[in-house]
């Protein structure tokens, strides 16, 4: 099954969710923000994903600039920051099986469809 997490509030999100919906085939909404991942999930969707932690966070979220930028945070300090503040969380993310995307462009969630 297809998952999607998402944040109606982010334009970016809600074109991702407008594709999988255009696509026909069945997915799940998660909205993160209200189900936070944990610190598991968030490893899993790292490796799918293929990154490093600190290539999941929006550096640009006031939280981040306020309280964790420029410092030199291990993994897990990055993964525990994005639970405890779920809106640091890079969105959409798309999964599919054993393939994961960030939706940023949107076009790229077409790619594991």
């Amino acid at each position: 099954m297809i998952k999607i997490y998402h944040n109606n509030r982010c334009s970016k999100s809600r074109n991702g969710l407008a594709l999988l919906e255009e696509s026909g085939k069945p997915f799940e909404v998660v909205k993160y923000l209200d189900n936070v991942p944990t610190v598991s999930e968030l490893k899993k969707i790292i490796k799918l994903l293929n990154i490093k932690p600190i290539d999941l966070v929006r550096k640009n979220e006031a939280i981040w600039k306020e309280n964790f930028k420029n410092k030199d945070l291990s993994d897990s300090e990055i993964i525990a920051a994005m639970v405890e503040f779920p809106k640091l969380i890079e969105r959409p993310i798309v999964i599919n099986g054993d393939k994961a995307v960030i939706g940023r462009p949107t076009e790229l969630i077409s790619t594991i469809l």
